[in-house]
């Protein structure tokens, strides 16, 4: 048995696979202590699968707390040890502005305070050490530091090719004060650039103690409850054990929204439309990643509250629209939704926990798409009565009838979301109309026909687990290694052999880290033209011929940019490779067909009308309609038809 468990904001899911049974449950989600939360959705789960802790193989967890942490700034009181004279690099950056045209607009503070920035008397280059490392004058600053630090981060010119100063500088520091965790650049994020090197592994020590103490707390609960220890997700969308993750905070960043896009990625495989925008829309936030050929899209490295994390990550777009999203009336009177959540509790004011403020849910449930007849998953009952007083207020401020605000409520976070679409897709030189609309999350469904519809799509998939598809995504998880490493080849140094032999290090490091020697071996390249700043990565062979990496860059950069340039000089700057082990199969079987419930009224446009109410998944079914899963609730407008696919995916297009 395979058992996966995400954490969202709202509630935490569960899924349990037994060979080709899919059992899933919902909890709500604990902020105080995430893990207590996990442990309730795993006993739900294993309630429902007449299940046994002990007859569990593998556990995989996905999780908020390092990106909760980072966005609040509680995270540990970090060190930086830095070569003398760029001891600043955290807080000097890029020298970009925040945003363009708001001057008043900053990037968040430094998270290592100006005294416990150390100089590291040492010097390196590009061609080895220019000055050695003095250790006796750096043990004297190592005793003048001041006290109350739980981490350190290291991380030296060019530290990740030459590693022989930052490991040294590590043991005085172990030497000292074991107790504190370490971070070096060199292990955390071997690329080159600096600043995002630097602010990569400061965020890591400050988010290691946090994170270490979470999973301790998760893992002694995990095995006085019989289950096996847990694995992580990371960012990158792999898993590894949870001592893993602990060594390297900054690796589980993404953690949440990795497990959804690897699930959408494989349900969009199976589906027959391996080229999908994957819509993940759960209580707090909507998180968009578009998959290619039923992989899903990954960066080397983004921005996350405003921080540079150089990482391998899975390439996803958040925005602060969920079913908890408030709406609100901003000072200009206009329609606002989000980002700040009425998250697990109190939760909406349909939820009757002591809400008062209104959310998407409670727009979707005065408009008729939920019902106060239909509990939510996780056993919540909805009150219609508490939705239209909240809507009701703000429609009052709004000089707007009840309903209407609740129309503007639904459209205003379907636009929102609409618009990291865009982000992913039009803005990366991708027509979205091209693609289908995976949509997934307990909310996701919900919005999904209005968000296709604004972007012109015609093709909808909805997994029959929509609701808890990041859970399911967490046990297909593959156990998985990324490593990096900055090789600046051009010209004639950019052979088969160079790149190759960069490639077998990679491998060969990931497979002893793994354990398996079978395991597999995927290698991107991120390349430029001689002369740019920055780079596209390309996937190749482990052995790949240049040209063959050209006419995939140049086709890639005039999709992005518009224009190539076949005659310009190309140059090798990062290999990345991922070994990875085998991942489990996701069952693929069709649902039970549903049943028709009856009809009841809802808005459309403006316009009243009764629409079919199907439990579970149906056969063919012409919208209007409203189809009730399992854990979401997907909404068949006027215009668009749905039918479940033969591995019980729906599937919805526009009619012409």
């Amino acid at each position: 048995m395979l058992l996966g468990v995400d954490v969202g904001g709202t509630f935490t899911d569960a899924a349990l696979l037994d060979g080709e049974r899919l059992v899933t449950a919902k909890a709500p989600s604990t902020p105080r202590d995430q893990s207590e939360g996990v442990m309730a959705a795993v006993d739900a789960v294993l309630e429902r699968a007449d299940a046994a802790p002990a007859d569990v193989d593998r556990f995989v967890h996905g999780m908020t707390v390092g990106t909760n942490a980072l966005l609040e700034g509680k995270v540990a009181r970090t060190a930086l040890l830095a070569t003398e004279g760029f001891t600043d690099l955290e807080e000097l950056g890029r020298q970009a502005r925040a945003e363009l045209y708001r001057l008043c607009a900053a990037h968040p503070p430094p998270l290592v305070e100006p005294e416990l920035r150390i100089a590291v008397p040492e010097r390196c280059g590009p061609e080895g050490i220019i000055r050695k490392l003095d250790e006796d004058e750096l043990a004297r600053r190592l005793d003048g530091t001041p006290e109350g630090i739980e981490a350190a981060a290291i991380c030296l010119l060019w530290g990740f090719r030459h590693t022989a100063h930052e490991r040294r500088a590590a043991e005085l520091i172990a030497s000292r004060a074991p107790e504190l965790h370490v971070s070096t650049s060199h292990e955390t994020a071997g690329a080159f650039r600096e600043y995002e090197r630097c602010a990569t592994t400061v965020v890591d020590a400050a988010l290691s103690p946090l994170l270490r103490r979470y999973l301790e707390r998760l893992a002694a609960r995990a095995r006085g409850n019989g289950l096996p220890p847990p694995d992580v997700m990371l960012s990158g969308g792999g898993a590894a054990a949870a001592g893993v993750a602990a060594a390297h905070g900054s690796w589980t960043v993404l953690s949440g929204p990795a497990g959804g896009a690897v699930g959408a990625a494989r349900v969009a495989q199976s589906a027959g439309s391996p080229d999908a925008v994957c819509l993940d829309m759960g209580g707090t936030s909507c998180d968009v990643s578009v998959c290619h050929d039923g992989r899903v899209r990954e960066t080397g490295g983004r921005e996350v509250g405003g921080r540079a994390l150089a990482l391998p990550m899975v390439d996803v777009h958040t925005v602060g629209a969920g079913g908890g999203s408030v709406a609100w009336r901003d000072a200009g009177g206009a329609l606002r939704v989000g980002p700040r959540s009425a998250g697990a509790d109190p939760g909406p004011a349909c939820y009757g926990r002591g809400g008062d403020e209104p959310t998407v849910t409670d727009a979707n449930l005065v408009l008729g798409y939920l019902d106060a007849g239909s509990p939510l998953a996780g056993g919540v009952d909805l009150d219609r009565g508490a939705a239209e007083a909240a809507v009701g207020e703000l429609a009052r401020a709004l000089g707007l009838a009840v309903e209407d605000a609740a129309a503007g409520i639904a459209r205003v976070a379907s636009t929102e979301m609409a618009r990291a679409v865009r982000v992913m897709t039009v803005e990366r030189g991708i027509d979205p109309r091209a693609l289908a609309l995976l949509a997934f999350g307990g909310a996701g469904p919900l919005h999904a026909a209005e968000i296709a519809t604004e972007l012109d799509m015609r093709r909808i998939l909805v997994p029959p687990s929509s609701g808890v598809l990041s859970a399911v995504g967490l046990i297909a998880a593959e156990p998985r290694r990324d490593l990096v490493e900055s090789v600046l080849l051009s010209g004639e140094a950019l052979t088969p052999a160079a790149a190759a032999d960069a490639v077998e290090r990679l491998a060969a490091r990931g497979r002893a880290e793994l354990g398996r020697s079978d395991a597999e071996v995927r290698a991107t390249y991120d390349l430029r033209y001689a002369g740019q700043a920055f780079e596209l990565s390309i996937p190749g062979p482990a052995r790949p011929d240049p040209e063959e990496l050209r006419g995939s860059f140049d086709k890639a950069h005039d999709e992005r940019y518009g224009y190539s340039d076949p005659d310009a000089e190309l140059e090798l700057v990062t290999v990345r490779v991922a070994v990875a082990g085998p991942s489990a199969e996701l069952p693929r079987r069709r649902e039970t067909e549903g049943e028709r419930a009856g009809s009841r009224r809802v808005a459309f446009g403006g316009e009243h009308v009764e629409a079919v109410v199907v439990r579970g998944a149906p056969g063919e079914l012409d919208g209007p309609a409203i189809v009730e899963l399992a854990q979401s609730t997907l909404v068949v407008p006027p215009g668009w038809r749905c039918a479940a696919a033969r591995d019980g995916t729906l599937v919805m297009e526009r009619r012409p």
